[in-house]
């Protein structure tokens, strides 16, 4: 109890100052979140108020009534476009992170011929936008015969060069001597690969998984491009024609609200189980 009440007495008027900016910007910052929420609560009447209303006053699950209703008279049952979202996102999101900590374990931690090439391949196309690689990657899979399959949702998402490059930052920092360490002892490649590596790249792992979900689970292109077929398309490709049919349709927009909500809450959900991992990355270097 001492001990706490020296602390107490040890903070100064300026970190007082300084907790309470920040506590104001984080409000601020979460305002946003607390209105989608509210918003996809909010009955007919209270969509269309003026001035428009933060919070929800009579709350109600009838949009989302509504959502589900109009999807069950559609062609394709809302639970598919659901059932290929979450497909495409969990093998995406094991390829992409297995494939990024394996190209980055080796870019960062052997010598080999056009290493210096391939590291400037991969900076390169982080100045690409994805919309100037569509075309190419429609003829990749139109080639290989991937349309209209999960594999060709997964395939354009395989190479992820901001995965690639945050993974080799950080594992160059990590020590070599604990590789050297491990060779003596008797590990083989892989086997420092997923003793050693990969748990001392947890936080960098937990930041590509992050961008990496947040790119597949709102990923339209794929969808749009490479799935003929109404049954292969994914939630974000559902939402989106959805939101599109609905612009000037003042009826629908409580189903615009709620399938807002729908596609947000998997990427708050994420965030916030991964976002200490996110830090850490941001904080520290390699091994403390």
């Amino acid at each position: 109890m001492i001990a706490k009440l020296r602390k107490l007495r040890s903070v100064s008027s300026y970190d007082v100052i300084l907790i309470l900016l920040f506590t104001c910007l984080a409000v601020f910052m979460s305002l946003p979140i607390v209105f989608i929420f509210n918003h996809a609560f909010k009955p007919q009447n209270e969509l269309f108020l003026f001035p428009p209303q933060f919070f929800v006053q009579q709350p109600t699950l009838n949009n989302f009534e509504t959502l589900f209703l109009h999807a069950s008279n559609a062609m394709v049952p809302f639970t598919r476009y659901l059932f290929n979202s979450m497909v495409v996102v969990s093998f995406t999101l094991i390829s992409v992170i297995m494939v990024s900590t394996m190209a980055g374990y080796v870019l960062a931690k052997y010598q080999f011929h056009f290493k210096k090439l391939i590291m400037g391949m991969i900076t390169l196309s982080l100045m690409f936008a994805p919309e100037t690689v569509s075309i190419p990657r429609y003829l990749v899979n139109s080639a290989l015969g991937l349309n209209n399959t999960y594999f060709g949702h997964i395939l354009p998402s395989l190479a992820s060069p901001v995965a690639v490059f945050m993974l080799v930052g950080f594992i160059s920092q990590i020590p070599n001597d604990l590789m050297e360490a491990a060779k003596i002892d008797g590990a083989s490649h892989f086997g420092i690969f997923r003793r050693i590596i990969l748990p001392l790249s947890v936080p960098a792992i937990a930041t590509i998984s992050i961008l990496t979900f947040q790119n597949v689970w709102g990923d339209v292109e794929t969808s749009t491009l490479f799935m003929q077929k109404e049954a292969m398309r994914t939630l974000p490709f559902y939402v989106n024609s959805l939101l599109s049919g609905l612009q000037n349709n003042v009826a629908g927009q409580n189903m615009a609200a709620a399938a807002g909500l729908l596609i947000f809450i998997p990427n708050l959900i994420i965030f916030l189980l991964f976002q200490r991992k996110v830090l850490e990355t941001m904080v520290h270097s390699g091994i403390k």
